[in-house]
């Protein structure tokens, strides 16, 4: 007996939506704070979405709910606990978060007394346990964290190592050591541990405490690499707005370096001259500065002016066009991408110095840059770098072009010794968190008065590392050494030379503000014995936040598995749900090197097994990336196939009772030289329908920010569709063509008219209706012409849309397409602005174009 979920009649989408838009500005205390992962979905809709998932539709309990009104009644009380569920304020209501949890076992429970003759029922339908969840593509963790808060005990698995690292510090580690007090001497001396530490709030603190140790250990180490810089007398007498620093010397927040080639003019041979992309260092409303170069004959040099910068300023030696992007500063020579990357690779880029971003406590004090500083900078000799190859070519990769082939290449000297300081403390703050650890098991030993006095202090307790499933002092000091790990992974995305700065915020951009590795020509070097952003302290910080929260989730065990999706058996009698990559999108192995060398380098000995490889597993990602199969062709095949068995792996485990829903990026159209427009939601389409799974509903999900660098220019939406599928029933018929159109004009208005009383937005529509479109076409074994030849996912598309167009046609009377589509937009946003992308969605659910419109 097949009992529909919720998920797979209607949601509360436009409730859905909002919270997750809005979680996405959330940044303090969130989760997703704890490491980079990119394109990692919002708590919010992973957390309805599942509970969707497991709780019954009232349409399936017709003894419950006989009429369809109190269907509707129970249906719109089911949507009231996810309304409120969603939200980001409710992620700590306890309360709210147990009603949600014992929605789910009554559906259970009841799904338990249905299949009580089942020949597996002891096996499978235990009444007094929930069954258990599972991610095969795990990545950033959201959902299997959401599956661990509504109470399942939640399982993740990824090919890629950091995401393993991720989900075991997400779900695997809270658990472990919820409700222990912190171990570090500062906290039992002063009786904190009479304090209710709840979920990992114990273990956050100990970050914290460990976290300062090693920032106040590394500044005694290379802390003269980070000197002040001195106000002069005569700088204040140039610049009134330093007058009254005059004769102080103030904390460096930032030096700004341009990166140099040598002049392509035979007159300046023997001069590096800068390639900036602007010369402004703040934006800000009265407080606007920039720096200025003066020539002075063969040579230049950089002042900092403060006031409206000229127009100069914002080019910096930029001159535009594609073929010469910058000019000689001293003689105006244009310098073309070729001449860049030639000399680049011949004689590497150098940097030279631009300004200096100092603390004027309050606010940022722009200085000229100092000799003695540069100086101090090159001086830097780090003990070890990472020397592991950047890959030759790999999605939004543009450093190699330019001589930098090696992950070192993307630091400087400074930055690399900070970097490999910060990693190697962490093993030994691993050792002392362990030592201290065990001075906490001795004093509890002896509360509790046992007669046996330890011989070592490895006795008992000791014996059981973390990646062996310890829960003792080395288990729980390895655990805080994997949060100070996330922490220089942060301190690592700040602090490399791809980070350029931010004028409007006087503060950086990270190294992965978009999720490539393009090249910069101007970057800031952040100092990272501060406290701030871009600081190993105030990593720690912002791990320890992340960790605070991640507690209210760890009710239930979590385990995580480096495995291959294709080949794992995990999924067995488990709930799934999960994200996959997005077809060419995003290539997570060849990105995610970026932490992989650094967490290798302080973590090793923690997982061997996990860091055994010098360079994150590539070969079998299911990414449709052309530079590792040869080609376009060849790199859809292997992303069909490899999505294919992996969907097919998942169909043959999953537990019966619950369908598996699935998050796919609905975006990038690619036209083929036959003007055949291909998709790479088709592919992967035709990936779950060929793996035996028929898709049963279509939710359009907005998780990404509006405003992400990614999609700005790009041909990019800012949803993901979340599917609905369960395996198909044995012995499915084929259709004709005209069977499967009748049926389709039969089911999807009526589908149409349920989604649109359940407030699914204009917008949406169209996505949501592939939902029952798709489910229609997989309910045949095929759809055959009269030529024998089969339907393909690509037509049954156009005809889903086809019919849907009609049944809106319909609905609107006689107006035109670009009608239909301007009643759509006011509908849901009046007059506002809304983003490109949902209009361009929406044209094409009414055969139009958003061109077609504005000539309209």
């Amino acid at each position: 007996m097949t009992v529909r979920k919720l998920i797979e009649v209607a949601l509360p989408l436009d409730a859905v939506n909002k919270a997750a838009a809005r979680e996405k500005s959330i940044r303090h205390g969130h989760p997703s704070t704890l490491h980079l992962w990119w394109a990692r979905r919002p708590l919010a809709a992973a957390r309805a979405v599942l509970f969707a998932q497991l709780v019954d539709d009232p349409s399936s309990r017709p003894e419950l709910f006989p009429t369809k009104e109190a269907q509707d009644r129970e249906r719109e009380r089911l949507f009231g606990i996810l309304r409120e569920l969603v939200k980001w304020e409710n992620t700590t209501n306890e309360e709210l978060v147990e009603r949600a949890r014992e929605e789910i076992r009554a559906s259970w429970r009841r799904a338990c007394a249905d299949n009580a003759d089942h020949p597996r029922a002891a096996e499978l339908f235990d009444p007094e346990r929930l069954p258990a969840f599972h991610d095969p593509f795990a990545g950033g963790g959201a959902i299997p964290l959401e599956a661990q808060r509504l109470g399942l005990e939640a399982h993740a698995s990824d090919l890629n190592p950091v995401a393993v690292l991720i989900n075991k510090a997400m779900i695997e580690i809270p658990p472990k050591f919820a409700g222990r007090p912190p171990v570090n001497p500062e906290s039992r001396k002063a009786a904190l541990t009479a304090k209710d530490w709840k979920g990992a709030a114990g273990l956050a603190e100990d970050v914290r405490f460990y976290g300062q140790w090693m920032r106040d250990e590394a500044e005694r180490r290379i802390g003269h690499l980070y000197p002040k810089v001195r106000v002069t007398d005569e700088m204040a007498a140039e610049r009134p707005d330093l007058e009254r620093y005059a004769g102080r010397e103030l904390t460096v927040i930032a030096w700004l370096w341009a990166r140099t080639v040598r002049s392509p003019n035979p007159a300046f041979a023997d001069v590096e001259v800068p390639l900036v992309s602007n010369f402004l260092l703040s934006t800000k409303k009265g407080k606007e500065a920039w720096v200025e170069p003066v020539i002075e004959g063969k040579d230049y040099r950089f002042e900092v002016r403060v006031g409206s910068p000229p127009d100069s300023a914002r080019s910096g030696t930029k001159i535009g066009g594609s073929g010469s992007p910058f000019q000689c500063l001293l003689s105006g020579v244009p310098m073309s991408f070729d001449y860049l990357r030639t000399t680049a690779k011949a004689e590497s880029m150098k940097a030279r110095l631009m300004a200096i971003v100092a603390d004027g406590n309050p606010g940022r004090i722009y200085l000229a840059p100092a000799a003695d500083h540069e100086t101090v900078a090159r001086s830097a000799r780090p003990n070890w770098r990472p020397d592991t190859d950047l890959p030759k070519k790999a999605l939004g990769f543009r450093v190699q072009q330019y001589g930098m082939t090696r992950w070192a290449d993307l630091f400087t000297e400074r930055q690399l010794t900070a970097l490999t300081t910060f990693a190697d403390l962490v093993g030994e703050a691993r050792e002392k968190a362990h030592q201290d650890a065990i001075a906490v098991e001795r004093e509890r030993e002896r509360e509790r008065e046992r007669e046996r006095e330890r011989e070592s202090e490895s006795d008992g307790v000791d014996s059981c590392p973390l990646h062996k499933g310890g829960s003792g002092p080395v288990a729980y000091g390895g655990s805080v050494s994997l949060y100070l790990a996330c922490a220089l992974s942060k301190m690592a995305d700040r602090g490399s030379s791809i980070c350029t700065w931010f004028t409007e915020r006087d503060s950086t951009r990270s190294t992965f503000a978009r999720q490539s590795l393009p090249m910069t020509w101007d970057y800031a070097e952040l100092n990272p014995l501060l406290r701030g952003t871009g600081s190993f302290l105030g990593a720690a910080s912002w791990t320890a936040e992340s960790m605070d929260a991640l507690g209210h989730a760890a009710r239930a065990p979590g385990g995580v598995r480096q495995a291959d999706a294709e080949n794992q058996d995990i999924s067995i009698q488990k709930v799934v749900s999960t994200d996959p990559p997005y077809y060419d999108n995003i290539g997570y192995a060849d990105l995610s090197d970026f932490f992989y060398v650094w967490l290798r380098h302080s973590l090793r000995s923690l997982y061997p097994d996990l860091f055994s490889t010098l360079a994150v597993p590539k070969s079998g990602e299911l990414v449709a990336a052309p530079h590792r199969h040869g080609g376009k062709k060849d790199a859809e095949r292997f992303f069909l196939e490899g999505m294919t068995n992996a969907m097919r792996t998942i169909s043959g485990q999953m537990h019966p009772t619950f369908p598996i829903t699935i998050y796919y990026a609905f975006k990038q159209a690619e036209k083929e030289d036959s003007g055949v427009v291909r998709t790479g939601w088709e592919t992967f389409l035709g990936a779950v329908i060929a793996a035996g799974l028929g898709v049963g509903g279509t939710w359009p999900v907005r998780t990404e920010l509006s405003n992400r660098m990614v999609g700005m220019g790009a041909n990019a939406l800012a949803s993901s569709v979340v599917l609905v599928c369960r395996p198909h029933p044995p012995g499915r018929p084929n259709a004709t063509w005209r069977e499967f159109v009748d049926a389709l004009k039969h089911d999807l208005p009526r589908a149409v008219i349920e989604m649109q009383r359940a407030g699914i937005a204009p917008v949406d529509l169209a996505q949501a209706a592939i939902g029952p479109g798709m489910a229609v076409f997989t309910r045949y074994a095929g759809v055959l012409y009269s030529s024998g030849e089969k339907m393909t996912v690509r037509e049954a598309l156009a005809l889903i849309n086809q019919v849907l167009d009609e049944t809106l046609a319909e609905q609107e009377g006689e107006f035109d397409a670009d009608t239909r589509w301007a009643l759509a937009w006011f509908d849901q946003y009046h007059f506002d602005e809304a983003d490109f992308g949902i209009a361009e969605t929406l044209s094409k659910a009414k055969n139009t174009s958003v061109e077609g419109v504005v000539e309209a």
